[in-house]
């Protein structure tokens, strides 16, 4: 069995870049002691996932100034920690951006180079989000970790909410998808989850904060919904959960069998096997009907 190891590091949004510096680079070190490939940040690390109220020039200004870049002393710190480790990080931030910041995760390979960096797409345009700039594109990247070479991508919080997300991820190759998270996750949410996992092939990872704006219950699905399957038999129906945290702050171990996951993504029917995009077109059209039309929503 070859295993992958993400390190799901769930906790309460630090005060401050300071903190989320210094408590990042702590859990990072538990993290790796504990054989994690991976280590996966919930969503916008570096401010905890924190808004200015809408109208408070001021305070807003000063959200903008905590906003930091891909080349900054912050993501350069997790660099030099993530090949000090030999461990991958999935590191969330603020991200600045010309106009407004951006929502951003930057994996870092063990050796401490970035090899994206994703923005969130669908920015949740009905609430505070409406302060940041959406990103136009989903990356998918090859990981190299102990384990071998794995197919990384990655989205953010209400972009699983979407299947074309994933959907886009799986088509790029992805084989694993990492989720940092910042809101309740409940029934409906897992749900939405665990159905990526399975009509995409993909194992997904997703970490939350243990306290608001999220609830714990960081998660972890592998993408094998039956087992004992051929090219010409049905399997047996089996729970593709990996791990559910509860809401106490800790660091959960997602782990995943490389080798089952391919075999079965060789032979089973989701996933791009059976897709018919020639009657797709309307899923890229821009035009909104009732009940759907929202005056804030950016296309």
């Amino acid at each position: 069995m070859t295993t992958l190891t993400v390190a799901l590091l769930q906790a309460p949004p630090p005060a401050g870049l300071d903190e989320a510096v210094a408590k990042g680079e702590e859990i990072c070190r538990r993290a790796a002691a504990m054989g994690a490939d991976i280590a996966l940040f919930p969503e916008m690390w570096s401010v905890g996932y924190a808004f200015p109220a809408q109208g408070d020039h001021e305070a807003h200004a000063a959200w903008v100034g905590q906003a930091v870049s891909r080349d900054s002393q912050y993501v350069a710190r997790f660099r030099t920690l993530a090949r000090e480790l030999d461990m991958a990080i999935a590191l969330t931030y603020l991200e600045e951006w010309p106009g407004m910041p951006r929502n951003s995760v930057s994996l870092i390979d063990r050796h401490g180079e970035v090899l994206f960096t994703y923005a969130k797409v669908h920015t949740c345009d009905f609430s505070d989000e409406c302060m940041l700039t959406p990103g136009d594109d989903f990356y998918m990247a090859p990981l190299d970790t102990a384990a071998g070479p794995v197919q990384v991508g990655a989205m953010i919080c209400y972009d699983r909410e979407f299947p074309e997300s994933a959907r886009v991820l799986m088509l790029k190759g992805a084989e694993l998808i990492l989720v940092p998270n910042a809101c309740d996750m409940e029934l409906n949410r897992i749900a939405q989850l665990r159905t990526r996992a399975m009509e995409n092939m993909v194992a997904v990872a997703l970490t939350n904060y243990s306290t608001r704006p999220g609830n714990g219950h960081s998660i972890a699905f592998d993408p094998i919904a039956f087992t004992g399957g051929t090219e010409q038999v049905d399997g047996v129906s089996r729970d593709s959960l990996v791990i559910e945290a509860g809401e106490a702050e800790g660091i959960y171990l997602a782990q995943f069998d490389l080798d089952a996951i391919r075999e079965y993504r060789r032979i089973e029917s989701w996933g791009n096997s059976y897709r018919k995009p020639r009657t797709y077109a309307i899923l890229t059209s821009t035009e909104v009907a009732e009940p759907f039309v929202r005056p804030e929503a950016r296309r």
